[in-house]
């Protein structure tokens, strides 16, 4: 059993332990590319600053490097008695580098090394899921002009409206996705902030230099206040969060259309069948469970932000343990919400469009506000027409042309 970074002469209750650890030994192997990517800029920021030498920070980056190694390979594991990635990190350095491996948690604490990594990891996957947005949004888009010329229904109130087509309807989901990528781009922008130097929350009394490890690190600018980097934690798996949930709404409403339009009463689309599941019982069916679970997931990622705000909210400034459920939280979020991404940029370009659905004798009235607008043009009040309009149907007497 090896010993906390933190624990003094008596070892924690086991059952506290267990408790208290929870899954963070899986959850934390997400920021552990991170938390090095951290140390790296950390340690070279102590050299600078004479807090170590040229020969310490050559031994630490040699055995940072070796644990990228190990994690690209899948052999850097949090190992039992260890309670997290940042104890694993400086037990590995401590064990290959000696006295020099015990230097390296000097100036910071594990709370600003968390939100560091935390904060790194965010807008790492704020990237990705920006770039597999971008990837999707093209798809709509060229599928939009692809079928801009195709007549599709329109409804509201689950009522035949007014005639659409096709590409308007991709379209629109294309647009949706530029306006949920300005959140994405938001919530990159209030990540993209470096606590690294807060401390425990409230600063250190040694000399660092927190614009060094900015720049290292990639980061645009630092949260000034160590009391308000602090506070990050939590309000920025929020604002992605949120973002995520943008993005969730997006691709929820786009699943529900395509499971109605695939339904036999509607008959506007179709998937390959290798596409869709069918059923246990009934040889005739094609369900599209891959849009159901989109929406599914996507509905419960739509939920995210109210979890972490109900996690956060009753909470003062400072460091609360609370905190360590952000990432139960957040992390299997981002992963579910790439992987709706995939399967729907997979899947969308295959997708097969009834050219002929307009055709149909129920939608023989779709163009009647064009008759209200005809007769507009030729002199008759709005009121007047709509009314003439209406009569005409009533009595089945109206034929558009």
């Amino acid at each position: 059993m090896k010993a906390k970074l933190w624990e003094k002469e008596l070892k924690t209750n086991s059952m506290i332990e267990k408790f208290t650890v929870g899954n963070d030994t899986e959850l934390d192997m997400f920021i552990a590319p991170f938390d090095v990517q951290a140390s790296k800029a950390h340690a070279k920021m102590l050299c600078k600053v004479n807090l170590i030498n040229e020969f310490e920070l050559a031994q630490l980056l040699e055995g940072l490097d070796e644990i990228v190694v190990l994690l690209i390979k899948g052999e850097f594991k949090i190992e039992d008695g260890v309670e997290d990635i940042h104890s694993q990190i400086e037990f590995y350095l401590t064990k290959k580098c000696g006295e020099t491996g015990k230097k390296i948690h000097t100036a910071r604490s594990r709370n600003d090394q968390v939100l560091t990594a935390i904060k790194l990891y965010l807008k790492h996957e704020l990237n990705l899921i920006k770039e597999k947005s971008l990837k999707l949004h093209s798809i709509f888009n060229d599928l939009s002009l692809k079928y801009k010329n195709d007549l599709l229904p329109g409804y509201t109130h689950f009522q035949i409206a007014m005639p659409s087509s096709f590409g308007m309807w991709l379209g629109a989901y294309a647009e949706s996705i530029e306006d949920d990528l300005e959140l994405v781009d938001a919530a990159f922008k209030i990540c993209n902030k470096n606590p690294l130097g807060s401390g425990a929350g409230y600063g250190t009394s040694f000399n660092i230099d927190k614009e060094f490890t900015t720049q290292e690190m990639g980061f645009a600018t630092l949260n000034k206040s160590a009391v308000y980097a602090q506070m990050t934690r939590g309000k920025s798996e929020r604002v992605t969060a949120m973002a995520l949930s943008s993005l969730a709404h997006t691709l929820s409403k786009f699943s529900y259309d395509v499971c109605l339009y695939l339904c036999q009463n509607f008959n506007f689309i179709s998937f390959p069948e290798e596409l869709t599941t069918g059923s246990s019982i009934m040889p005739h069916k094609k369900n599209p469970d891959v849009f159901e679970l989109i929406r599914a997931k996507c509905n419960v990622i739509q939920g995210l932000p109210n979890q972490l705000t109900l996690l956060t909210n009753n909470l003062p400034s400072g460091y609360h343990r609370d905190m360590q459920l952000t990432k139960e939280l957040t992390f299997p979020a981002i992963e579910q919400m790439k992987d709706c991404l995939d399967v729907l940029t997979y899947v969308l370009p295959q997708i097969q469009i009834n050219k002929h659905c307009a055709e149909d004798e129920k939608y023989k009235y779709m163009f009647s506000v064009d008759e209200v607008n005809k007769l507009v043009e030729s002199g008759i009040p709005f009121r007047d027409a709509y009314k003439i309009i209406a009569m005409k149907i009533k009595e089945e007497e109206l034929k558009t042309t």
